[in-house]
């Protein structure tokens, strides 16, 4: 399991340890709607975690928690993950914050971390995201990212904006000596 550090954050594999930040996270009404519409229970949030590690186990990827590097605590989660959960598909990058450390960057900074990993260690060709089409903020993650709009399409039971990038795009966009920020 891979541990992505950034400048501000410390990306770690999804563990049993991170549950307290998880479920402060996760049961966060603001952060949920636009993810799945109510907030998580903490049953849910100790069956996410277990889905997750065995992800880890399976394909090598997953959910990090963000952890904040200055105060170590959890602040947000992102992902490496297949498109619709399905292995045919491509990969999909993701994440959520908590409110108080919206529009400080950190969703750019880990999801350039992500999407480096996903291009160099994973060797993909292609990266999309999805996101609720009123979700504005992870739009504009998705676009600082290099990624572009490709349309409405249906992913997890729900009509999302799809926003897609190739591995030539990435690297046009952050040459790979460029340093994470």
């Amino acid at each position: 399991m891979t541990t992505l550090i950034t400048k501000r954050l410390r990306l770690e594999p999804i563990n049993e340890s991170h549950l307290e930040g998880l479920c402060k996270l996760n049961s966060d009404p603001l952060v949920m709607r636009f993810i799945s519409g109510k907030a998580e229970t903490r049953e849910e949030t100790i069956a996410m975690i277990s889905r997750v590690q065995e992800r880890w186990a399976e394909f090598g990827y997953s959910w990090w928690s963000f952890i904040d590097i200055e105060n170590n605590e959890i602040i947000g989660a992102g992902c490496i993950q297949h498109l619709g959960r399905d292995r045919a598909n491509p990969l999909e990058i993701g994440w959520r914050l908590r409110p108080d450390k919206w529009h400080q960057g950190y969703a750019s900074e880990a999801a350039r971390s992500m999407a480096r990993f996903a291009f160099e260690e994973l060797q993909a060709e292609t990266l999309c995201a999805v996101c609720m089409p009123e979700n504005t903020d992870s739009s504009i993650v998705m676009i600082k990212l290099g990624m572009t709009y490709k349309g409405l399409e249906h992913w997890y039971n729900e009509e999302t904006a799809v926003y897609s990038m190739t591995k030539s795009t990435w690297f046009d966009t952050f040459n790979a000596s460029n340093s994470i920020q």
